[in-house]
Formats: C-alpha cells, structure tokens, sequence
C-alpha cells in the first residue's frame, strides 16, 4: 500500500510481487485482485488481504502434515514410498493388506511408472 490510503491496487501488487522475483502478467494480476476483492472495489483492503494471508498460512500447515505424514511412509527417506513401506507402515496400523492391495494403492498414485509413490505427487 504504496500511498497509505489502505488499499491495494493491482500496480502495487504486482511492484511487491516483482520485487519478489515473480513476473506476473496485467491479466494474472487482475484474476489475484478479483479473487481477493470480496467487496468489488478493485482494490485489495485490509481485511481482504488478512483473509487471504490466514488462508494461506492454513495451506501452509496442510503441506507440513501432508509433509509429515509422507514422512512416515517414507521410511528410507528417499522421497519415494515403495511397496514395502506401504506395507510396514500399514501393518503397523493394525491393517494386514494384501499385496495385491498394496500394489493398487501404488498403482493408482504412482505417476511415473516406476512402481512408488514419489513426493511431488503427494506434497
């Protein structure tokens, strides 16, 4: 908020996001204002910008247990959940799969076809 009036434009915002190292283009910048503007003033106010940083800082908690959680499975720590872990981390659990069971669960979430379950596809 460049002129302390309490609002942001889309021009302020897309100095902050360049300064930032991001490039966003004159259509990307409207859609963020428009998004966030719940009040149809063209500008971004306090309020709306404070919604906006709680949202994210709850995405951003999400990722962290989402992190966590994959963390568990992953028990190598190479960023790959494999069939093994799979199956040792739900047998701990008290859920006996079988492999055919195991091997859908992969199936199903392994993206590139190399029989796990990789990080970029769960985070």
């Amino acid at each position: 908020d460049k002129d302390g009036n309490g609002e942001i434009t889309a021009e302020e915002l897309r100095d902050v996001m360049r300064s930032l190292g991001q490039n966003p283009t004159e259509s990307e910048l409207q859609d963020i204002v428009n998004e966030l503007d719940v009040d149809h003033t063209g500008t971004i106010d306090f309020d709306e910008f404070l919604t906006m940083m709680v949202h994210k800082g709850k995405a951003t908690d999400e990722e962290a247990e989402l992190r966590a959680a994959f963390e568990v499975f992953d028990r190598d720590g190479s960023c790959t959940i494999s069939a093994d872990e799979m199956r040792h981390v739900m047998k701990s659990i008290g859920d006996e799969l079988t492999d055919a069971e195991i091997e859908e669960m992969i199936k199903e979430a392994d993206t590139d076809g190399n029989g796990s379950i990789d990080c970029e596809f769960f985070l």
